[in-house]
């Protein structure tokens, strides 16, 4: 309970028990004192022992003395003799009368007769009542006036403590001005020095926060890896672009940069950050001769340039300079390509959810033209998904023609006792000969549902090459996807066709992506066991990025698994990667599971590994991909 009730009903119970103090005191006195006076009337009565006489006469003569409340005098012989006067009931009206109760009755036997007398005590108890309000008033003004002290005293003690909570509740508004002292004085000043400092220390925080976040804002809106401005600064200039009220008109650039999953993957994000950063360059340098165009990182492999006051027709002069640098940028690295642009006008009112379908329908396009190969697209041709009939013509090209050449990328084992494969990298070309990009390939197969068709081709390509060049010695790796892996007819047809080549199949490892797998463990566990029945094996790649991972070596038990790219990055540095590494490398080997690192890209990275006792390393450090030539040994 408040302490604000609690007082005055703790005082109430003092000032009460006073009062019954007070009472308690006045009724024992008076019962003192009338006992005495019984005691007189008694001591009396000796001299009237042998009364003969009339009742009346005797009551006259004890009257002088005493007052009665009722007198009897009942004469033994003769009943004229006998006097009753008043009442054996008490007569008095005062309402704390019946507080004070005492009875003075006494019966004696006299010569003739009995007297039985009833002294009367109301003078006595109209005494003991009189003290008894006198005493009572002054307690109650006593506790009246310590209430009404203790109400003030309280009423101020709210009002200091409701300017103390006012204050702290203005604290997450930034409301710091200074503390009025003289509001929290006495017990409550130690929460105003409190509040004080506080309000001093949080203000010098607050201080410090908005000069960081006013960096961080300014960063937000510059990527610090190309140095182009960031996502809002896009969605500002479509928002601009849209506004009817605003002239205006000009081109849009979208440019994908379609290897940087691949580059992350293979390489580790330090490599994709240099892909993007040198990407952005030949941007900046197609644009040099356009001082006003705007560059925009939309998102991770995603950009945006604005190139105002240029008509379409004038479009291809840029985009064959900036083909020109991403062809350069390609040869440089050997890589297959480097981005695809997708090409729009635009002008005033345009709307922008428009605008960006028109694009991505340029640049799914683009992709299927080649490397580095843009598409301008001014409009839709009555169909939005223009791109992506376009990529499912190509798909279906690929599959027909069975355009695909591998490159494969060596796994080193780490011990002599360890056997391991060359994982075998699939890429496609269109019908004239040049590479589109694997990522979007197989995107695009599985939002068609053909990724199944493209597994096949992959699956019948690697058996082909090894039948055809009995001079290809070793295991091979080959990726499918977790959907077809848990497709019956897919699995069905895949034992099949290994179980009348069981010399290859035996070669084989396949490879497929862990969060795919772990979408259905029972299907998991069928196609991995149905492989394992024609020779075959299978790898997990990317393994670890799930909560359920350990569930692989229990309920799947695949022959190996190769960790994600994360786990290898700095390695050397991060105790924490070294404890779930070693941790997944000691339960795998209890159960002959084979655990292979990927993405090594440093000397520091393959030594700590193999220190931590991996089966096998595979990255950029170790060795590149290259083309399958069909004397390679292993």
């Amino acid at each position: 309970m408040a302490m604000s009730k609690s007082y005055p009903i703790f005082l109430l119970l003092i000032f009460l028990g006073l009062f019954a103090w007070v009472y308690q005191s006045e009724n024992s006195q008076l019962q003192v004192q009338q006992q005495q006076e019984l005691d007189s009337f008694k001591s009396s009565l000796i001299r009237y022992q042998e009364w003969q006489g009339n009742g009346t006469e005797l009551f006259k003569k004890l009257s002088q003395d005493y007052q009665f409340q009722f007198f009897q005098y009942i004469d033994d012989t003769d009943g004229q003799l006998s006097h009753t006067e008043g009442s054996l009931d008490s007569q008095h009206s005062h309402p704390l009368a019946s507080l004070f109760s005492i009875d003075l009755s006494h019966t004696q036997k006299l010569a003739a007769g009995r007297l039985q007398v009833k002294l009367s005590a109301n003078q006595a108890i109209d005494t003991a009542i009189s003290n008894t309000e006198k005493l009572g008033l002054m307690l109650l003004v006593a506790y009246l006036t310590l209430l009404l002290v203790f109400v003030l005293l309280m009423s101020k003690h709210r009002a200091a403590i409701r300017y103390a909570a006012d204050y702290i509740s203005k604290i997450p508004e930034l409301g710091f001005s200074a503390v009025a002292s003289s509001k929290l004085t006495g017990e409550l000043n130690p929460i105003g020095i409190s509040l004080e400092e506080c309000r001093l220390q949080l203000k010098t925080q607050i201080d410090k926060l908005n000069q960081e976040n006013e960096k961080l804002h300014k960063a937000a809106y510059q990527d610090t890896v190309t140095g182009f401005s960031t996502r809002p600064g896009f969605t500002k200039k479509l928002e601009t672009i849209s506004n009817p009220n605003i002239p205006q008109l000009g081109l849009m650039a979208m440019v994908k940069a379609t290897e940087l999953a691949q580059i992350n993957q293979k390489q580790g994000r330090t490599a994709g950050d240099d892909y993007l950063a040198r990407v952005a360059n030949c941007i900046r340098k197609a644009c040099s001769s356009y001082p006003d165009a705007e560059y925009f990182r939309v998102a991770s492999a995603d950009f945006a340039v604005f190139i105002p006051e240029v008509m379409l027709k004038d479009a291809p002069k840029f985009l064959d300079q900036l083909k020109i640098y991403l062809d350069e940028y390609q040869q440089m690295t050997k890589a297959e390509s480097v981005a695809h642009i997708g090409l729009v006008p635009y002008n005033q009112g345009v709307e922008a959810a428009n605008l960006l379908t028109i694009a991505d329908t340029a640049v799914s396009i683009a992709q299927t033209l080649g490397p580095n190969s843009y598409h301008i697209q001014e409009k839709l041709n009555g169909d939005e998904q223009f791109g992506d009939d376009r990529w499912k013509m190509a798909i279906n090209d690929l599959v027909t023609r069975q355009a695909l050449k591998f490159y494969q990328q060596p796994i080193q084992p780490c011990r002599t006792d360890v056997e391991v494969y060359r994982e075998l990298l699939a890429r496609f070309y269109n019908s004239e000969g040049k590479f589109l990009p694997t990522t979007t390939v197989i995107a695009m197969a599985e939002r068609h549902g053909m990724s199944t068709e493209l597994d096949k081709l992959v699956v019948i390509s690697a058996l082909r090459i090894l039948k055809e060049n009995p001079t290809i010695t070793g295991n091979f790796g080959i990726n499918i996807s977790a959907f077809s892996a848990h497709q019956d007819m897919f699995v069905a047809w895949l034992k099949d066709i290994l179980g009348k080549q069981k010399y290859i199949a035996s070669r084989l490892v396949f490879e497929i992506n862990e969060s795919g797998m772990q979408s259905n463990l029972g299907a998991s566990y069928k196609f991995v066991r149905e492989v394992h029945s024609v020779g075959s094996r299978v790898s997990i790649e990317r393994f670890g990025m799930s909560f359920t991972s350990f569930k692989f070596f229990s309920e799947v038990r695949p022959d190996f698994i190769k960790l994600d790219g994360s786990y290898t990055s700095n390695i050397d540095e991060d105790s924490n990667n070294k404890f779930f590494v070693r941790m997944m490398v000691d339960v795998a080997r209890r159960i002959g599971i084979r655990v292979i690192a990927t993405s090594v890209e440093r000397q520091e990275e393959k030594l700590t590994l193999e220190k931590l006792l991996i089966d096998g390393l595979q990255g950029y450090y170790i060795a590149q991909p290259q083309a399958m030539a069909i004397t390679d040994q292993i």
